[in-house]
């Protein structure tokens, strides 16, 4: 087992991880800019060091301060999180030369996996249903054109390579075509450095449903259950639950089973997740992540597994011996993602918290590194914490849901706290009745009724 870990990481996801290596013994290293000194995951750390100015390009994804780390602190593995390294192949292979492990899986399948278009070519190997889509890469926009043609508008143009909703653009006619992929293209060449795009058909009114996955050493994937991803807002997901209210026992069975099998044929190891599209059609398999995810949480709530606690005992060469008849579902869980964030414009909120009073009770579940008097710089992604509750069914969870968000005290800044309130008392989301536009258009006609509640 390893001795010592170093998190490059901040945030939540950096406590998170943090708390797990404590649980197993391990030594950790907080790694940090000049702007996260006060982050409670670098007071909490064994050790700590400064990797650079705010920054992200010059902090935490600055490979040369990072190794440096490992080596003034002799850490023996290193566990990215999510976003940031967490799915740079390059980093991975660095750190296997410097014979530093990385918690995650092997620099081949990030990259092979990553690339958006080869993955669909190896989903299409794997027997997964696929979106219909372009072959590769579009070249051009008469390329486009043609495809658009064959499978009707509307299209969605996407990038190659990254995530997180950037290089996405909807076109719904023809003259829209030219102007979506060079705005695409030039978002995903900013925000990756690689404007390669192809093309899907766009699905009206899907369901974003992924699929948890845990390979091991000994060439064995299982599947820990669905999780149902549809709250989204720019292709970003605010609110996740699991099990999926869309789903029948067969279905979930189904495509559990069909992830797990293309993971094992891959010869996956670590923590994955397989993105699907859910329609009257069935599943279509969009994309994976070689990472943990944002909403991990969820699947640990209902199925009792340590996520964070898995990863490393993978990346170490162990098993823990979970089989897949052993993981059972019980009840129901549901993430609000909070952010700094005011509630009806969306602009982001840094600031000093002047009040910080997180909710309690049975099945009430906080991963959050703000604290009282800490000052949320506004260099990185808004997310400030994740509201996870547990109950024994879906009407149970969302009843406390309500409460705790009525506990959830963060005074200083403006939160996306009340946002979750006014959705609660929306039939189609009491009813789990939404899909990946939902939220868009629920906003949309909020911002044209603006009395009808404030969420400012």
């Amino acid at each position: 087992m390893f001795e010592k870990i170093l998190i490059a990481n901040r945030g939540e996801i950096a406590l998170r991880i943090h708390r797990a290596c404590k649980e197993m013994g391990i030594a950790t290293v907080a790694v940090h800019s000049t702007a996260d000194e006060e982050a409670m995951h670098v007071r909490l750390a064994d050790e700590s060091v400064c990797i650079g100015p705010p920054p992200a390009k010059e902090s935490y994804l600055n490979i040369p301060a990072i190794l440096a780390a490992c080596e003034i602190t002799g850490a023996d593995a290193v566990h990215p999180g999510y976003g940031f390294l967490s799915e740079n192949a390059h980093f991975a292979e660095i750190l296997g030369h410097h014979g530093i492990r990385f918690i995650g899986p092997s620099p081949e399948h990030i990259r092979l996996m990553g690339d958006k278009i080869a993955a669909k070519q190896i989903a299409r190997k794997l027997n997964l249903p696929l979106v219909p889509g372009s072959e590769g890469a579009v070249k051009d926009v008469a390329e486009a054109l043609d495809f658009a043609k064959r499978v009707n508008y509307p299209v969605l143009v996407k990038a190659a390579a990254g995530g997180g909703g950037r290089g996405m653009k909807v076109v719904r006619r023809a003259p829209e075509m030219a102007g979506a992929m060079s705005a695409a293209a030039a978002e995903a060449k900013a925000a990756f450095g690689d404007g390669t795009l192809y093309l899907e058909k766009y699905l009206n009114k899907p369901r974003h449903i992924e699929v948890q996955l845990l390979g091991d050493p000994q060439g064995r994937a299982i599947h820990l259950g669905e999780r149902d991803c549809s709250l989204q807002r720019r292709h970003q997901k605010i609110l996740e639950e699991a099990p999926s209210p869309a789903l029948n026992e067969k279905d979930r069975e189904r495509i559990g089973r069909l992830a797990a099998r293309a993971a094992t044929k891959l010869g996956y190891i670590g923590a994955g997740t397989m993105e699907f599209l859910y329609t009257e059609e069935g599943f279509f398999f969009i994309e994976m992540n070689t990472r943990l995810q944002v909403e991990h949480p969820v699947t640990e709530m209902i199925t009792g597994v340590n996520m964070v606690r898995e990863q490393i005992m993978i990346a170490a060469g162990a098993s823990s011996g979970i089989k897949q008849r052993d993981i059972r579902q019980r009840g129901h869980a549901v993430e609000c993602r909070i952010n700094a964030e005011n509630a009806r414009t969306f602009l982001p909120s840094p600031g000093e918290v002047r009040a910080f009073h997180p909710p309690g009770g049975f099945g009430v579940r906080v991963d959050s590194s703000v604290y009282e008097g800490y000052r949320i710089p506004a260099f990185y992604d808004s997310m400030i914490g994740k509201l996870i509750i547990h109950g024994q069914n879906r009407t149970e969870c969302l009843m406390r849901l309500r409460w705790a968000l009525k506990e959830f005290v963060i005074e200083g800044v403006d939160t996306t706290i009340p946002l979750f309130q006014e959705l609660l008392e929306e039939a189609d989301i009491i009813n789990g009745n939404y899909d990946i536009h939902w939220l868009e258009s629920w906003i949309a006609k909020r911002q044209d009724n603006p009395q009808n509640g404030d969420a400012a």
